[in-house]
């Protein structure tokens, strides 16, 4: 944006038309007025709004008679803003809704500044029709006396200001419904709150607010009340009088009780109390399914009474609980907490940076490029990235992902992974329980990179002097590694990891009741890669054999050196030594190794299948159709003791056929969904090739991807049957139009794996998109070219998948609800055109303002719209890939910019450093 002029206020037309002469006698040109476009008047955007507002009701233009929205920008001049706003009530007489927001304006580390309006003036009083009043982002110290006079406000929002309290006149405004002061500096509020009788919507998050009025139980009407990130340590019980409460938003306070009288509120829908001390919640709550309780030390005891005094203590450490809207975040040399909005913990300790320092970090989905993994691992995590890359700490700092513990935990544990030195290593870690089905997995880190949970065969390691030394499994006691001395000249790390094969797996593999084996070993190790002598290593021999009863023919000892992926048989190269319970064999270079015992011949080919039979997973495929919108399709692939208990909680809202039969699939592996028979993806997604929508299977995560879909077919005679097909690998350039051709093929190695019918209904009634001759679709973009922007077209899918979600989101973007009634008024008995002319006239609002996109996607979140708001961040990771692409195409990328990319490719079996 311009900067301003800056300069006295005119006192007289004269001297501003002296001042405009001037200005043009230097060459800067005639500013002409900007006229008011409808009833709207929008001067938060331009250079001296305040300075054409006031030339405006100096001519008396009649169109300001007719205005009802102003918006001015609260970095405007103090006293040329004063100056314009005292004409409002005798030039602007039918104004409804006043908007002097500050932010627009940024500092050099991107972070929005406040506006510098202080004050109002006291004629503002007089505009009688005044009904919504937004004044956040600015420097109100205390609430301008005018306000409390203005008895027909609807809403009023004071977020992001410096007030300390509120005044008891404010109980005054009979007609208010929405009060939001948020992220202000609020230590109590006054009881005459209690007397907003016609109150709905209320927000006091982000204060310092200790304790609440008993008053508040008399806001009869209040339908949500968000008080997170105080510190409340206790609630009143007069909060059983708010009848009407829908939502309850509490998390992130200090309490350590809640009344029971909560749970027998009877429309609450949502009671948030995350993140608080409470180690005893009433048996009422407990069980409620709308209570959310994650982040409470339930059922742990108190803690210890404080010690004698000694020495000062030392100041609690800041806590920072970031919102989805933010990437980043500022760190002191006094350290920090910080809980990021996607459930991750960091804790920076006193002193871990020598100077302030800015965080940033980002979510990426799980591919290949970004996982690296092993033969027997499993990834429990998406990919977190924090940076700065690379820069040490002065003090490790404390890293804690959360992740759902897989159910197979036996000779397995789970390890925080990451990339450091161009290499990945695991990290030691350690388990901390959050609630029976999350858990936490704690590291040390000590500077910030890619990190992401693996779970893992559980891996022995140890130091190899010359001297020599002896390596044990502690997952299998009767695997171990003897090094004698002289092995080596320099001490090297070894690493030893020990796969159990279930007992029933290889006779069912080859069709032979006596078949078995031992457990897979692992040997890795760091330096040269053979031994100076032998090293001997012993494994069990298979289960039911025995050293006095076995046939030695029927015995193989098995080897597989990575990256290969073959099985040979060395029993014939080494020597077996047969005990009762063991065999021993050396070896001079470490690999992988598995005794068998079978009649079969070819055994290394056997042992291959067998090999990738162990890393199987047996997944079955759903799509299914929104019930009320069977565009919005539902594509999962999912382990097959998950399908039941995953049905029953989605046939709820959606439909569709039965699920595909079993088939088998690699942790990690590629697969793709191509839409056939006419049925088409509706938008442009960045994993989405030629219409064909990309997968990797991860076992223990959801493979749950929603997609819109539509089709060039008429469905207003008939319906469409169209079809979803799965196909394994990477995406072709063709793929089988009909599925029957590939089915007919269908064997371990075939590229089909299922198809799915998909039904677009026959429209009712409907002659094909229409646009309002009242709506407004004038070109516009929300965002910017770097995080991504929202057309009109896409625009025009988001108000297509709303339906009577709507006044949801309108609420949630800060629209008052006389807009919502007139808007309904305007559009009555057509559902398209008051969700298009909500939307867009909420986008015209904001075209140019920072984070616009953020909240849309934010009010979507909050309307339960997940779907809406995960295919928005679709379209701006699109566009964020396309600049990026452009901007490395021109050279201009700098050199520190971290890209997927450019991250070293994992190697099938990582080092496990």
């Amino acid at each position: 944006m311009a900067a301003m002029e800056a300069g006295p206020v005119p006192a007289t037309l004269a001297q501003e038309d002296a001042a405009r002469d001037a200005s043009e006698a230097a060459g800067a040109g005639p500013e002409a007025p900007l006229l008011p476009a409808g009833n709207r008047l929008s001067l938060h955007l331009h250079p001296g709004g305040c300075r054409r507002l006031l030339r405006l009701c100096a001519q008396q233009a009649p169109q300001l008679l007719e205005v009802d929205f102003l918006q001015l920008s609260g970095h405007e001049d103090p006293q040329l803003l004063e100056a314009a706003l005292a004409r409002l009530p005798w030039s602007l007489p039918r104004l409804r809704s006043l908007v002097l927001k500050g932010g627009q304006r940024r500092e050099a580390l991107g972070a929005c500044l406040r506006g510098s309006l202080a004050t109002l003036p006291a004629s503002l009083s007089s505009l009688a029709r005044l009904a919504h009043l937004d004044l956040s982002f600015n420097s109100l110290e205390t609430l301008p006396a005018c306000v409390p006079q203005m008895c027909g406000l609807d809403a009023l929002l004071l977020s992001r200001n410096c007030l300390s309290e509120l005044p008891a006149a404010l109980g005054a405004l009979p007609a208010l419904t929405f009060l939001a002061v948020t992220h202000n500096r609020l230590r109590t509020l006054p009881p005459a709150l209690g007397a907003l009788s016609s109150l709905q919507r209320l927000d006091l998050s982000g204060n310092l607010l200790e304790a609440l009025p008993p008053e508040i139980g008399g806001l009869g009407s209040l339908a949500e009340l968000n008080l997170a990130s105080n510190r409340l340590q206790s609630l009143p019980s007069s909060l059983a009088g708010l009848r009407a409460l829908r939502l309850f938003i509490l998390h992130s306070n200090l309490l350590a009780s809640v009344p029971a009288s909560l749970a027998r509120l009877p429309l609450l829908t949502r009671l948030d109390l995350r993140d608080n001390q409470l180690r005893d919640v009433p048996p009422e709550l407990l069980d409620a399914p709308f209570v959310r309780l994650q982040g409470n030390p339930l059922g742990r005891p108190p803690p210890d009474p404080p010690s004698p005094p000694g020495p000062p203590v030392v100041p609690e450490m800041p806590r920072l609980l970031l919102t989805s809207d933010r990437d980043s975040f500022a760190v002191t040399p006094q350290g920090c907490s910080v809980t990021l909005a996607c459930g991750v913990r960091l804790q920076f300790p006193a002193g871990a940076t020598a100077a302030p320092m800015t965080i940033r970090y980002r979510l990426w989905l799980p591919e290949p490029r970004l996982v690296p993994l092993g033969p027997h691992d499993a990834l429990l995590s998406g990919v977190l990235e924090l940076q700065p890359h690379g820069v040490a700490f002065q003090q490790e700092v404390g890293l804690w992902l959360l992740f759902v513990p897989p159910r197979a935990r036996r000779c397995r544990e789970v390890v925080v992974r990451t990339l450091s030195d161009n290499s990945w290593s695991d990290l030691e870690t350690h388990l901390e329980e959050e609630t029976p089905k999350r858990l936490w997995a704690h590291c040390q880190v000590p500077h910030f990179s890619w990190f992401l949970v693996v779970s893992r065969p559980v891996s022995d390691a140890c130091l190899v002097p010359p001297e020599g030394t002896l390596l044990c499994s502690s997952g299998h006691a009767g695997v171990r590694v003897t090094f004698p001395a002289g092995a080596t000249e320099e001490p090297r790390h070894v690493r030893m990891q020990v796969v159990r094969v279930g007992s029933r797996e290889l006779p069912a593999l080859l069709g032979e009741p006596e078949a078995a084996s031992s457990p897979l070993l692992c040997l890795s190790q760091s330096g040269p890669s053979s031994f100076l002598r032998p090293v001997t290593i012993q494994l069990p021999l298979p289960p039911g054999v025995t050293g006095l009863s076995l046939d030695r023919a029927r015995l193989h000892l098995l080897h597989r050196a990575a990256p290969a992926a073959a099985w040979d048989d060395i029993t014939a190269q080494v020597a077996l030594e047969l005990t009762h319970l063991y065999a021993r064999f050396q070896v001079t270079r470490f690999s992988w190794y598995w005794l068998w015992y079978t009649t079969k011949a070819c055994v290394g080919s056997l042992a291959r299948k067998a090999w990738e039979r162990l890393r199987l997973y047996r997944v079955n495929l759903i799509a299914l159709q929104r019930r009320r919108d069977p565009e919005q399709v539902l594509l999962q692939c999912l382990p097959r003791n998950k399908v039941d208990a995953t049905l029953r909680r989605l046939l709820e809202r959606y439909r569709g056929p039965e699920p595909s039969d079993t088939v088998e699939m690699f942790e990690g592996e590629k697969f793709f969904a191509a839409f056939e028979r006419g049925i088409d993806i509706d938008a442009d997604r960045p994993d989405c090739v030629e219409g064909r929508l990309c997968f990797v299977f991860y076992s223990h995560l959801k493979n749950l991807k929603e997609v819109y879909v539509t089709t060039a077919l008429d469905r207003r005679a008939r319906a469409v049957r169209g079809q979803v097909s799965f196909y394994r690998g990477e995406v072709p350039e063709v793929v089988p139009e009909e599925a029957e051709a590939a089915r007919q093929k269908r064997g371990p190695a075939a590229l089909w794996m299922a198809t799915l019918p998909i039904k677009l209904p026959r429209l009712q009634g409907c002659e094909g998109p229409t646009r309002e001759p009242g709506l407004s679709l004038a070109p516009l973009n929300l965002g910017d070219a770097e995080t991504g922007f929202l057309t009109q077209s896409n625009l025009l899918n988001v108000a297509g998948r709303l339906g009577p979600d709507w006044p949801a989101v309108a609420l949630h973007l800060g629209l008052p609800y006389r807009e919502l009634q007139r808007i309904r008024h305007e559009f009555r008995d057509d559902l398209d055109g008051q969700i298009r002319h909500m939307l867009f006239s909420w986008a015209e609002r904001q075209a140019g303002q920072p984070g616009a996109v953020g909240r849309l996607v934010q009010a979507l979140e909050q309307s339960d719209r997940r779907d809406v708001a995960e295919e928005v961040r679709a379209v701006l990771e699109l566009g964020r890939r396309k600049y990026q692409e452009g901007i490395r195409h021109t050279s201009l990328a700098p050199g520190n910019l971290t890209s997927p990319d450019r991250l070293p490719s994992p190697s099938p079996e990582p080092a496990q450093a």
